[in-house]
């Protein structure tokens, strides 16, 4: 079987005037299309970028919960990153679920590798460590290395309340220790190497579903949210976290693009249809 060719010494063509820009996901596969890569390419489709997706973990779930995942092997994983990015220039990388130690060590490798071709600042991590429901989607090795290694490589990360309290054992419960808790993520970063990380802490389960936008050069905005009756809400943190790379590869600024993914999740929420028994998707397609 022929080997993919290596990502070093490739020469790459450039995205020409008119052609819509090109973005990767990295993340689980979700069989009801409500969230990881199948959703992340409804959202690059609706935000105008041509989407191309490596599968990290495999899962069987449905809008009722996950019954159980699989981490796609690492070696699979790195030969399908090596593959496309020989062959085309991404505009930016959005990393989701990831499912294994492994896969977090591979896709760290990956960015290391890529250097500058994908600035860190268009490298959006979404830090999916359980379901909705409970269940374990990466175990504590994954964390340590997603901890260690991972956030040195990427320029946004987008945990909600629970994911920031495992990544850095501090408990959001209002804004003050929420601002707290991110500053301590970012000097997590800071301390591996790593100066430009944004931190945006989704806060849907706040008493008001207010975000936090704490910029790489410290400055700290709160963009406040709406609570919005629907039983669509499988997969709100992979469309989040997906726009708001869209928003960075069109050019907008830190504040202005978390603020336009922010009110894209609210807009795909409103317009939601019934989608299975549990809780549904949103939909991602709204504007077509």
């Amino acid at each position: 079987m022929d080997q993919p060719p290596q990502i070093q010494g490739i020469e790459r063509r450039a995205i020409a005037p008119g052609e819509p820009p090109i973005g990767l996901t990295i993340a689980g596969f979700d069989p009801s299309s409500g969230a990881g890569i199948t959703a992340d390419l409804k959202v690059f489709a609706a935000h105008g970028i041509y989407g191309m997706a490596a599968i990290a973990a495999l899962t069987v779930q449905s809008t009722l919960g996950v019954w159980r995942s699989e981490p796609v092997e690492p070696g699979l994983l790195q030969e399908t990153l090596q593959c496309l990015c020989a062959d085309v220039h991404f505009a930016g990388i959005k990393i989701g679920m990831l499912g294994s130690a492994g896969a977090v060590g591979t896709v760290s490798t990956f960015l290391r590798e890529i250097g500058g071709a994908v600035g860190r600042g268009r490298v959006v991590l979404d830090p999916v460590l359980r379901s909705t429901s409970g269940r374990s989607l990466l175990e504590d090795s994954g964390i340590s290395v997603l901890r260690e290694d991972l956030l040195t490589q990427v320029g946004w990360v987008t945990p909600n309340l629970d994911e920031i309290e495992v990544l850095t054992g501090m408990r959001p419960d209002g804004r003050e220790s929420t601002a707290a808790a991110a500053r301590r993520l970012q000097a997590m970063a800071a301390e591996r190497g790593n100066a430009e990380l944004n931190v945006v802490v989704t806060g849907g389960h706040l008493a008001r579903p207010d975000d936090l936008l704490l910029t790489a050069t410290g400055e700290e905005y709160w963009l406040r949210g709406e609570h919005i009756a629907s039983n669509a809400t499988h997969g709100t943190g992979c469309a989040f976290s997906t726009a708001l790379l869209c928003g960075l590869i069109a050019g907008a600024g830190a504040a202005d693009a978390v603020g336009k993914a922010k009110a894209y999740v609210a807009a795909a929420m409103k317009a939601a249809y019934r989608v299975g028994q549990g809780k549904g998707p949103v939909n991602h397609l709204f504007g077509f």
